[in-house]
This record gives C-alpha cells, structure tokens and sequence, in this order.
C-alpha cells in the first residue's frame, strides 16, 4: 500500500509540474536567492561565499573570498556541473555555456553564461566582488545557474580562447537555493 501511496505522490506531483509548464508557469519562480559556499581544493585556500539575488530580469552576484593570493587577480566562473567529487574540481566540467557563445568578460553580452570575470585580492588575500548580470538566472528559464559549480581559479581570467588562460582551479563549490530572511 506505500508503494502505491509514494507512486501516486509523485506521479501527482509530475503531473503538477507538467500542468505548469503546459500553462506558462515556471514551478521555480518563487526561488530568487542563491548561495554557493566556497571551499579550497585540494593543495590550496580560497575559502567563502558567493550569493546570487534575483531581481526581475537581472541577478546581482556578490562574492567574499578569502586565501586568495595577495595582491593578484583570480577568475570566477560557474561550471558546467555541480559535481565537487574530484578535489582538484575538475569534475565541475567547463564554463558553464548553455548558448554556445566564445569565451569572454563581462560587460562583453556575447560571452559564456558562467563568464563572470575576475576577483581583485587585497594585501592578505581577500577579494569582495559585486557584478550585475541579465544572462543567467537563479532559477529561471534564461539559463538557470541552480546545481551548478563556482570555481575559483589560480591566475586571472584574459579574455582569451578558449577559457581565459586562468590556470588550475583553487576553490570551488555547489550552488544552493538560499534561505529566504
């Protein structure tokens, strides 16, 4: 009898969701806040948060990273999967790029979806970041980031192709639908 109760659980709810995509509606669009806790990868420091607030169209980013290298840029990008299994956070794939685009840095519009450009480290190795974006989403259907990968990289993000040239990867994490306060 549980079977059945668990298979008509989730058949209703399938049904739910297909009703509400037959209907227009997004199931997630009442998720407008994000948060990705950044840990080191294996050798390395970069430690913090990265939030992400959806605000209609646009998702305001904000990144407070510590145990970077003093003084030195560091690229920020999201990544393919959430897959943080592998501790050098190879298992997060490439830059997120669901629209096929070139590599590029903000402001550029015609740039990978994960392309968020760079982290200016202080004197003890600590970066606050705040970018602006309309090409990705939290939760929406303009590529939503929800389940996807940070990664923190060793060397500034040039701009370059493919990838930016922005070397071996120090800190990363799954992004997470955040608490509401």
């Amino acid at each position: 009898m549980m079977v059945l109760w668990a298979v008509a659980l989730v058949g209703g709810v399938a049904l739910a969701l297909n009703l509400g995509a037959a209907s227009g509606s997004n199931p997630w669009s009442g998720v407008n806040k994000a948060v990705c806790v950044i840990q080191p990868t294996q050798g390395h420091s970069a430690a913090g948060t990265v939030t992400f607030t959806q605000w209609g169209d646009e998702l305001k980013i904000h990144a407070d990273i510590h145990g970077l290298t003093a003084n030195h840029k560091h690229a920020i990008h999201i990544h393919q999967f959430g897959d943080i299994n592998c501790k050098d956070g190879k298992c997060a794939g490439g830059h997120y790029n669901p629209e096929k685009h070139p590599h590029g840095l903000p402001p550029n519009e015609n740039r990978h979806a994960g392309d968020l450009g760079n982290l200016q480290a202080d004197s003890s190795g600590h970066a606050v970041y705040d970018l602006t974006v309309d090409n990705i989403s939290v939760a929406g259907m303009k590529n939503p980031i929800i389940g996807r990968a940070i990664i923190v990289h060793a060397k500034a993000d040039d701009g370059g192709q493919p990838t930016g040239n922005a070397g071996g990867r120090i800190g990363y994490g799954v992004i997470g639908i955040a608490r509401s306060k």
